[in-house]
């Protein structure tokens, strides 16, 4: 694979592969009252139903990315449309997740999940099966009733994605979910959200610092470069799916990384 496949660039705009874009950043620009700019133009298309990755270096507005999506802060200048509607607060249909799992930890796993539903009205039998089936799928079958303290880092992680999924919403943020699990953990959860993201069809932006795993979950990788944080290139990932930790074996992988890495490199 000696020439991994790239966005268009059309209009200052990265396109990703044709279909109905679930969300779109059109000249996005967001500077802080202390004078720092965090993103500069940029813009992107994510069609519905698709797995973007965001890498770039630590401070180059990945997060401040996702804040925006998700309605958490304004853009200073340009426009982020979600499902045809500029994005100006936060909306329902939209889910974020962070890289602590922030927990209650006087409430069970199943009681967790349950949060989202809490907070608007009361909660049903039928929302109970429903939280039920997002830990089951998420890994957690029998572990409905432990409490936080009672589980690992990667099932606190897993817990926190079934709340995310509780929620409903069809656009996921997830800010560095699994940065701060070991690597066999954060691997066997890389599966797991592959796994989750094949069954919900739920469009999703995935922040890492890992370009391996940048690589193995996304269906098109997006690389930022320093502060002010643009969009050097977007990168189509051919690899079909369901994937398989072997798929990090082969060459055709490992050239997918080291292109992401030159871009990274030449950003710099």
């Amino acid at each position: 694979m000696a020439n991994p496949a790239r966005g268009l660039i059309e209009e200052g705009i990265a396109v990703l592969p044709p279909a109905s874009a679930a969300l779109s950043a059109r000249h996005v620009d967001k500077a802080f009252d202390n004078g720092v700019i965090a993103l500069d133009d940029v813009s992107f298309e994510l069609p519905s139903g698709s797995f973007a990755s965001i890498v770039g270096p630590s401070g180059c507005g990945k997060s401040t990315l996702l804040r925006l999506v998700a309605g958490l802060s304004p853009a200073t200048s340009g426009e982020l449309v979600l499902h045809g509607t500029t994005v100006n607060e936060p909306r329902r249909e939209v889910g974020m997740m962070f890289q602590e799992p922030t927990l209650l930890p006087w409430r069970t796993a199943l009681q967790n999940v349950l949060i989202p539903v809490a907070v608007h009205r009361r909660i049903t039998k039928d929302d109970k099966i429903q939280a039920r089936d997002w830990l089951r799928l998420a890994g957690l079958s029998g572990f409905e009733h432990v409490y936080p303290r009672q589980l690992s880092g990667g099932m606190q992680q897993r817990v926190a994605l079934a709340r995310l999924l509780m929620t409903g919403a069809d656009v996921l943020l997830l800010d560095e979910p699994f940065g701060a699990l070991d690597e066999f953990t954060r691997e066997r959860l890389n599966l797991e959200l592959a796994h989750v993201h094949s069954q919900v069809a739920g469009t999703t932006l995935f922040v890492t610092h890992n370009i391996q795993e940048a690589v193995f979950l996304a269906d098109n990788v997006l690389v930022m470069t320093p502060r002010p944080g643009r969009l050097a290139e977007v990168l189509d990932v051919p690899f079909e799916r369901p994937r398989s930790i072997e798929l990090m074996k082969t060459p055709e992988f490992t050239e997918m990384v080291f292109a992401v890495r030159e871009i990274l490199g030449a950003a710099a």
